[in-house]
Protein backbone atom coordinates (compact mmCIF):
# COMPACT_ATOMS: atom_id res chain seq x y z
CA UNK A 1 0.00 0.00 0.00
CA UNK A 2 1.53 3.36 -0.88
CA UNK A 3 2.24 5.69 1.72
CA UNK A 4 1.94 9.02 -0.46
CA UNK A 5 -1.62 10.22 1.24
CA UNK A 6 -2.85 12.02 -2.38
CA UNK A 7 -2.28 7.82 -3.94
CA UNK A 8 -4.86 6.35 -1.60
CA UNK A 9 -7.24 9.52 -1.64
CA UNK A 10 -7.00 8.50 -5.48
CA UNK A 11 -7.68 5.17 -4.68
CA UNK A 12 -10.70 5.52 -2.33
CA UNK A 13 -12.16 8.38 -4.62
CA UNK A 14 -12.49 5.83 -7.46
CA UNK A 15 -13.37 2.99 -5.15
CA UNK A 16 -16.19 5.03 -4.05
CA UNK A 17 -17.06 6.21 -7.59
CA UNK A 18 -17.19 2.57 -8.66
CA UNK A 19 -19.75 1.25 -5.87
CA UNK A 20 -21.51 4.21 -6.59
CA UNK A 21 -22.29 3.41 -10.15
CA UNK A 22 -25.20 1.14 -10.64
CA UNK A 23 -27.55 -0.16 -8.33
CA UNK A 24 -25.70 -2.61 -5.66
CA UNK A 25 -29.04 -3.34 -3.91
CA UNK A 26 -30.17 -5.19 -6.67
CA UNK A 27 -27.68 -7.76 -6.50
CA UNK A 28 -26.58 -6.78 -2.66
CA UNK A 29 -30.47 -7.55 -1.44
CA UNK A 30 -29.67 -11.60 -2.83
CA UNK A 31 -26.63 -11.93 -0.57
CA UNK A 32 -29.49 -11.55 2.30
CA UNK A 33 -28.58 -15.17 4.13
CA UNK A 34 -25.17 -14.23 4.57
CA UNK A 35 -26.39 -11.88 6.46
CA UNK A 36 -28.67 -13.74 8.87
CA UNK A 37 -26.23 -16.74 8.61
CA UNK A 38 -23.22 -14.26 10.19
CA UNK A 39 -25.45 -13.03 13.15
CA UNK A 40 -26.41 -16.55 13.81
CA UNK A 41 -22.22 -17.58 14.01
CA UNK A 42 -22.19 -14.60 16.20
CA UNK A 43 -24.93 -15.71 18.51
CA UNK A 44 -26.50 -12.47 18.42
CA UNK A 45 -28.60 -10.83 21.55
CA UNK A 46 -31.45 -8.80 22.00
CA UNK A 47 -30.14 -5.37 23.65
CA UNK A 48 -26.29 -6.15 22.15
CA UNK A 49 -24.54 -2.61 20.23
CA UNK A 50 -24.05 -3.53 16.96
CA UNK A 51 -22.03 -1.56 13.97
CA UNK A 52 -22.90 -3.14 10.61
CA UNK A 53 -19.65 -1.22 8.32
CA UNK A 54 -19.98 -0.93 4.75
CA UNK A 55 -22.76 -2.62 5.37
CA UNK A 56 -24.61 -1.54 1.87
CA UNK A 57 -28.15 -1.50 1.49
CA UNK A 58 -27.95 -3.20 4.92
CA UNK A 59 -28.36 -7.28 4.33
CA UNK A 60 -26.71 -7.64 8.18
CA UNK A 61 -27.72 -4.34 9.68
CA UNK A 62 -31.48 -5.79 9.27
CA UNK A 63 -31.03 -9.33 10.25
CA UNK A 64 -29.09 -7.72 13.60
CA UNK A 65 -32.54 -6.02 14.03
CA UNK A 66 -34.74 -8.15 13.67
CA UNK A 67 -32.84 -10.09 16.70
CA UNK A 68 -33.48 -7.21 18.69
CA UNK A 69 -30.08 -5.51 18.72
CA UNK A 70 -29.15 -1.93 18.95
CA UNK A 71 -27.50 -1.33 15.16
CA UNK A 72 -25.96 1.37 13.82
CA UNK A 73 -25.25 0.78 10.18
CA UNK A 74 -21.78 2.55 8.21
CA UNK A 75 -21.05 2.88 4.74
CA UNK A 76 -19.53 5.89 2.75
CA UNK A 77 -21.92 5.40 -0.29
CA UNK A 78 -25.00 7.15 0.59
CA UNK A 79 -27.62 6.39 -1.76
CA UNK A 80 -26.85 2.40 -0.48
CA UNK A 81 -27.68 3.79 3.15
CA UNK A 82 -30.88 5.17 1.67
CA UNK A 83 -31.81 1.79 0.41
CA UNK A 84 -31.35 0.59 4.14
CA UNK A 85 -33.14 3.22 5.51
CA UNK A 86 -36.10 2.35 3.32
CA UNK A 87 -35.86 -1.04 4.04
CA UNK A 88 -35.64 -0.92 7.34
CA UNK A 89 -39.05 1.68 7.26
CA UNK A 90 -40.58 -0.57 5.35
CA UNK A 91 -40.24 -3.51 8.11
CA UNK A 92 -40.27 -0.92 11.29
CA UNK A 93 -37.29 -1.26 12.25
CA UNK A 94 -35.33 1.57 14.38
CA UNK A 95 -31.78 1.91 12.67
CA UNK A 96 -29.40 4.04 13.47
CA UNK A 97 -27.56 5.34 9.87
CA UNK A 98 -24.26 6.97 9.51
CA UNK A 99 -21.85 7.78 6.68
CA UNK A 100 -18.53 6.56 7.71
CA UNK A 101 -15.47 5.62 5.87
CA UNK A 102 -14.05 2.05 7.30
CA UNK A 103 -10.93 3.13 7.77
CA UNK A 104 -11.62 5.79 10.05
CA UNK A 105 -14.57 4.99 11.65
CA UNK A 106 -16.19 8.04 13.51
CA UNK A 107 -16.67 6.35 16.78
CA UNK A 108 -14.61 6.01 20.04
CA UNK A 109 -13.16 2.82 21.21
CA UNK A 110 -15.14 0.41 22.76
CA UNK A 111 -17.86 1.66 21.37
CA UNK A 112 -19.79 -1.96 20.39
CA UNK A 113 -20.16 -5.19 21.99
CA UNK A 114 -20.28 -6.67 17.96
CA UNK A 115 -18.77 -4.91 14.58
CA UNK A 116 -19.92 -7.07 11.63
CA UNK A 117 -19.31 -6.86 7.42
CA UNK A 118 -20.49 -8.76 5.12
CA UNK A 119 -18.60 -8.68 1.72
CA UNK A 120 -17.88 -5.03 2.54
CA UNK A 121 -14.52 -4.10 4.66
CA UNK A 122 -12.45 -6.30 2.63
CA UNK A 123 -12.56 -4.29 0.17
CA UNK A 124 -10.90 -1.16 1.39
CA UNK A 125 -7.47 -0.17 0.01
CA UNK A 126 -5.66 -0.53 3.53
CA UNK A 127 -6.36 -3.47 4.93
CA UNK A 128 -4.57 -3.11 8.28
CA UNK A 129 -6.13 0.45 8.68
CA UNK A 130 -9.27 -1.05 8.22
CA UNK A 131 -8.72 -4.27 10.22
CA UNK A 132 -7.41 -1.84 13.39
CA UNK A 133 -10.94 0.07 12.75
CA UNK A 134 -13.21 -2.86 13.25
CA UNK A 135 -10.63 -4.02 16.58
CA UNK A 136 -11.30 -0.47 17.87
CA UNK A 137 -14.40 0.67 18.29
CA UNK A 138 -14.89 -3.40 19.53
CA UNK A 139 -15.39 -3.29 23.32
CA UNK A 140 -12.93 -5.89 24.97
CA UNK A 141 -14.37 -9.48 24.71
CA UNK A 142 -16.72 -7.86 22.18
CA UNK A 143 -17.25 -9.91 18.70
CA UNK A 144 -16.00 -9.03 15.09
CA UNK A 145 -17.90 -10.80 12.21
CA UNK A 146 -16.98 -10.70 8.74
CA UNK A 147 -18.01 -12.58 5.49
CA UNK A 148 -15.22 -12.67 2.91
CA UNK A 149 -14.97 -14.34 -0.27
CA UNK A 150 -12.21 -16.38 -0.88
CA UNK A 151 -9.34 -16.39 -3.33
CA UNK A 152 -10.27 -19.34 -5.40
CA UNK A 153 -14.19 -18.60 -5.17
CA UNK A 154 -16.50 -17.99 -7.66
CA UNK A 155 -16.29 -14.12 -6.65
CA UNK A 156 -12.87 -14.51 -6.21
CA UNK A 157 -11.86 -15.53 -9.90
CA UNK A 158 -14.24 -12.53 -11.21
CA UNK A 159 -11.79 -9.72 -9.24
CA UNK A 160 -9.15 -11.81 -10.32
CA UNK A 161 -10.30 -11.64 -13.95
CA UNK A 162 -11.40 -8.03 -13.74
CA UNK A 163 -7.67 -7.48 -12.56
CA UNK A 164 -6.40 -8.24 -15.81
CA UNK A 165 -8.12 -5.78 -18.27
CA UNK A 166 -8.09 -3.09 -15.75
CA UNK A 167 -4.89 -3.46 -13.40
CA UNK A 168 -5.42 -2.28 -9.52
CA UNK A 169 -3.65 0.76 -8.43
CA UNK A 170 0.36 -0.27 -7.26
CA UNK A 171 0.60 -1.45 -3.80
CA UNK A 172 -2.82 -2.71 -3.25
CA UNK A 173 -3.90 -6.20 -2.03
CA UNK A 174 -6.21 -8.36 -2.94
CA UNK A 175 -9.41 -7.96 -1.53
CA UNK A 176 -10.16 -11.85 -1.50
CA UNK A 177 -7.07 -12.15 0.92
CA UNK A 178 -9.61 -11.51 3.83
CA UNK A 179 -10.83 -14.77 2.63
CA UNK A 180 -7.64 -16.71 3.87
CA UNK A 181 -6.91 -17.34 7.26
CA UNK A 182 -3.42 -16.50 7.37
CA UNK A 183 -4.74 -12.86 6.39
CA UNK A 184 -6.62 -12.57 9.03
CA UNK A 185 -4.05 -13.97 11.32
CA UNK A 186 -1.76 -10.98 10.25
CA UNK A 187 -4.74 -8.42 10.42
CA UNK A 188 -6.02 -9.25 13.98
CA UNK A 189 -2.68 -10.23 15.57
CA UNK A 190 -2.66 -8.47 18.66
CA UNK A 191 -6.21 -7.58 19.13
CA UNK A 192 -7.98 -10.99 18.47
CA UNK A 193 -8.15 -13.59 21.48
CA UNK A 194 -9.64 -16.51 19.31
CA UNK A 195 -10.47 -16.38 15.44
CA UNK A 196 -12.81 -18.74 14.48
CA UNK A 197 -13.54 -19.09 10.62
CA UNK A 198 -15.60 -21.67 8.59
CA UNK A 199 -15.91 -22.04 4.63
CA UNK A 200 -19.23 -21.36 3.89
CA UNK A 201 -20.64 -21.22 0.39
CA UNK A 202 -23.57 -18.90 -1.51
CA UNK A 203 -25.46 -20.16 -4.21
CA UNK A 204 -26.05 -17.43 -6.98
CA UNK A 205 -29.44 -18.54 -8.89
CA UNK A 206 -30.25 -16.27 -11.61
CA UNK A 207 -32.13 -17.21 -14.91
CA UNK A 208 -28.86 -17.97 -16.92
CA UNK A 209 -25.26 -17.28 -16.73
CA UNK A 210 -26.19 -14.28 -19.89
CA UNK A 211 -28.78 -13.54 -17.49
CA UNK A 212 -26.09 -13.12 -14.30
CA UNK A 213 -23.78 -10.90 -16.53
CA UNK A 214 -26.55 -8.45 -17.94
CA UNK A 215 -27.38 -8.04 -13.56
CA UNK A 216 -24.12 -7.08 -12.60
CA UNK A 217 -23.06 -5.43 -15.87
CA UNK A 218 -26.08 -3.02 -15.13
CA UNK A 219 -25.61 -3.34 -11.30
CA UNK A 220 -22.69 -3.93 -9.70
CA UNK A 221 -20.23 -0.93 -9.70
CA UNK A 222 -16.90 -2.45 -10.28
CA UNK A 223 -18.57 -4.52 -13.33
CA UNK A 224 -20.28 -1.56 -14.77
CA UNK A 225 -16.96 0.38 -14.35
CA UNK A 226 -14.90 -2.19 -15.94
CA UNK A 227 -17.04 -2.24 -18.93
CA UNK A 228 -17.73 1.15 -19.20
CA UNK A 229 -13.95 1.43 -19.23
CA UNK A 230 -12.75 -0.70 -22.24
CA UNK A 231 -13.66 -0.93 -26.11
CA UNK A 232 -16.05 -3.45 -27.58
CA UNK A 233 -13.39 -5.95 -28.41
CA UNK A 234 -12.06 -6.04 -25.00
CA UNK A 235 -15.54 -5.47 -23.72
CA UNK A 236 -16.66 -8.99 -25.81
CA UNK A 237 -13.65 -10.60 -24.75
CA UNK A 238 -14.60 -9.44 -20.53
CA UNK A 239 -17.90 -10.96 -21.41
CA UNK A 240 -16.58 -14.39 -22.63
CA UNK A 241 -14.27 -14.71 -20.06
CA UNK A 242 -17.10 -14.55 -17.44
CA UNK A 243 -19.65 -16.22 -19.19
CA UNK A 244 -16.98 -19.01 -19.34
CA UNK A 245 -15.98 -19.04 -15.84
CA UNK A 246 -19.37 -19.52 -15.23
CA UNK A 247 -20.26 -21.97 -16.91
CA UNK A 248 -17.58 -24.27 -15.74
CA UNK A 249 -18.71 -23.80 -12.38
CA UNK A 250 -22.52 -24.13 -12.46
CA UNK A 251 -24.28 -26.99 -11.10
CA UNK A 252 -27.57 -26.39 -12.91
CA UNK A 253 -27.53 -28.92 -15.34
CA UNK A 254 -30.70 -27.36 -17.04
CA UNK A 255 -29.55 -23.60 -18.35
CA UNK A 256 -30.51 -21.67 -15.59
CA UNK A 257 -27.42 -20.66 -13.35
CA UNK A 258 -26.81 -22.69 -10.00
CA UNK A 259 -23.37 -21.65 -9.20
CA UNK A 260 -21.81 -21.55 -5.26
CA UNK A 261 -19.18 -18.91 -4.18
CA UNK A 262 -17.44 -19.86 -1.16
CA UNK A 263 -16.79 -17.10 1.37
CA UNK A 264 -15.47 -17.22 4.60
CA UNK A 265 -17.45 -17.06 7.75
CA UNK A 266 -15.17 -14.99 10.65
CA UNK A 267 -15.93 -14.80 14.29
CA UNK A 268 -13.58 -12.72 15.95
CA UNK A 269 -13.13 -12.63 20.12
CA UNK A 270 -11.72 -9.33 20.68
CA UNK A 271 -8.78 -9.27 23.00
Amino acid sequence: MSTDPSIDLAVKTRQQAAWSTGNYAVVGSTLQIVGENLCEALDLRSGSRVLDVAAGNGNATLAAARRWCEVTSTDYVASLLESGRARAQAEGQTIEFQEADAENLPFPDASFDVVMSTFGVMFTPDQAKAASELARVCKPGGKIGLANWTPGSFIGQVFKTIGTYIPPAPGLKSPSLWGSRERLDELFAGTAHEINANECAFVFRYRSPAHFLEVFRTYYGPMNKTFGALDAGKQAAFAQELLGLMESRNRSGDGTLVLPSEYLEVVITRQ
